[in-house]
């Protein structure tokens, strides 16, 4: 019988890279975020960044996952020097050199699915640009930060809810981004 290969699930991390306005349980349900991603087999993906998306980063490693960070640095040593951005706990980081925005476009395109995690302006555009994509999206709640407006902005939109769940318990996140992942592979 041939194995048929399939890839593996991919989750961008979109949060607060600076997490100062983030809840007190944020780097808690981070760190769990990325423990629950790697025992569901999945890839983490990040901005090559600090706060949120480091701590996930962290997290995943150390539960011996697969970490690929983008980064808006044309090299390792513009994305040390210039951004100030850290270079642990990622297998790959790939220097886009599109800057932030650039950066965002790719990070969001580049998964099956996002996950929201406290956040600020650039968490805000990585969600807008999954929205209007119609990606699968989750928001973990009660994490601070643009994530707890989300709500607020998508009804005064008026665009309807998108693909976006929200949940505040990262286990239950994680499952049911996967559900949802596969169905829409069945489709």
């Amino acid at each position: 019988m041939i194995e048929i290969f399939r890839p593996k699930i991919k989750i961008a991390i979109s949060g607060a890279a600076e997490t100062g306005h983030c809840s007190t349980k944020a780097m808690e349900v981070a760190m769990q975020l990325g423990e629950e991603l790697v025992q569901h087999d999945c890839i983490v993906v990040t901005g090559a960044t600090t706060g949120a998306p480091y701590w996930v980063a962290k997290a995943a490693k150390q539960a011996n996952g697969i970490v690929v960070g983008l980064s808006p640095a044309i090299s390792e040593k513009e994305h040390l020097k210039k951004y100030h951005l850290p270079i642990d706990y990622h297998d790959l980081i790939i220097y886009t050199g599109a800057g932030y925005a650039g950066r965002n476009l790719l990070l969001t395109r580049a998964a099956d699915a996002v996950i929201v995690i406290c956040g600020r302006i650039g968490t805000l555009n990585e969600f807008t640009i999954a929205f209007e994509e119609n990606k699968i999206t989750g928001v973990l709640e009660g994490s601070g930060g643009i994530s707890d407006m989300l709500p607020e902005i998508i009804k005064k939109a008026d665009r309807g809810p998108g693909n976006v769940i929200f949940d505040s318990n990262p286990k239950n996140l994680v499952e049911e981004l996967i559900e949802m992942i596969l169905k829409e592979k069945e489709e």
